[in-house]
């Protein structure tokens, strides 16, 4: 057996991607190329990413994206928009993976390896973390924020009836206020051709919808937000909903859909609707819309917000990991 790495671009890792997508494990959706290339476009655009793809007997067992600056490699994203990472990693692969990517790194002088925020379930966590410590290395594993998720059942009532009672009445009785409000539907926003104006709305409703958000929404983080749901609609991966009431939209949420999850991105709504609760009906609705679909998971992302407990959240402490090598 042998290991070797080679480094690469976008446009191969697009390419083995598209021509390879079984072959090893694309989790989680924030290691997807399409992402990735959007992240760099606006974050990064004059930084050379060093793909590095490690190979066993000549066949590829895992690739990191990364960024290399001097001494120092990080993954590709940002914690801001990028909730956790990993590496993609061919199943059963993880621990050698680990050993060819550390000695590549020592073998370019690399001192830190910047891994970000990462799941406690993560091949970087389980397998990267013992790999580094046993090669000499000093890692710090640092509490940073919780992300939730909830596992779906198969049909809208075996949901509800997870709930806690409190929270099963609540959400039964805000769907009957909203009814009684108006005519009200929710639309699911998918296509290309669509996802402009969607976005436009989701925007306004976003920057509405509270200070902290108007003032994470800057020009640039404003172009990323529509350059993402464009590049992802077309991969067949942007869910957008829009829930409306008397032909207005009131309420939008961002997502995503892959590999039988749906990944809670975003939201904002109208303030003038509030007291409806059409924010966190416009969630509810769309876990309906993912259940009504087979979706297996419904991923709220990082943050602790209330409404992602209410609406059955688990919570799972994430980490924020750094690896200093030894020279």
């Amino acid at each position: 057996m042998s290991l070797s790495v080679t480094v690469e671009d976008f446009d191969w890792l697009e390419r083995y991607w598209q021509a390879h997508p079984a072959e090893l494990v694309w989790e989680p959706l924030f290691l997807l190329p399409p992402w990735l290339s959007v992240w760099h476009r606006n974050f990064a655009a004059n930084e050379k990413p060093s793909i590095v793809a490690v190979k066993r007997d000549g066949k590829i067992i895992g690739i990191a994206p990364l960024l290399i600056e001097g001494k120092t490699a990080r993954i590709i994203g940002s914690p801001n928009v990028c909730d956790y990472e990993d590496f993609v990693i061919a199943a059963g692969e993880a621990e050698l993976f680990s050993q060819g990517l550390l000695d590549y790194l020592k073998q370019t002088g690399i001192t830190a390896l910047d891994v970000g925020v990462v799941r406690p379930d993560s091949s970087i966590v389980s397998s990267l973390v013992p790999a580094a410590r046993n090669a000499g290395a000093t890692v710090s594993l640092a509490s940073d924020e919780v992300t939730l998720e909830k596992d779906l059942p198969p049909a809208w009532e075996d949901y509800l009836q997870s709930l806690d009672a409190k929270q099963r009445h609540e959400v039964k009785r805000k769907l009957r206020r909203l009814e009684e409000a108006g005519t009200s539907g929710y639309r699911i926003v998918t296509t290309p051709a669509d996802v402009p104006a969607f976005m436009d709305a989701f925007v306004r409703m976003f920057v509405e919808s509270r200070t902290d958000k108007a003032a994470f929404l800057t020009e640039k983080m404003d172009a990323y937000f529509k350059d993402l749901a464009r590049v992802m609609a077309q991969a067949g991966l942007f869910r957008g909903g829009a829930l409306e009431l008397d032909g207005h939209v009131v309420a939008a949420v961002m997502a995503f859909d892959y590999n039988g999850t749906v990944y809670l991105y975003n939201s904002g709504y109208a303030p003038d609707q509030s007291q409806l609760s059409v924010g966190i009906l416009s969630k509810a609705l769309l876990i309906k819309d993912s259940i009504e679909r087979g979706r297996k998971r419904f991923d709220f992302l990082k943050g602790g917000e209330r409404y992602k407990y209410h609406l059955g959240g688990r919570e799972i402490q994430l980490q924020r990991c750094t690896i200093a090598l030894p020279a």
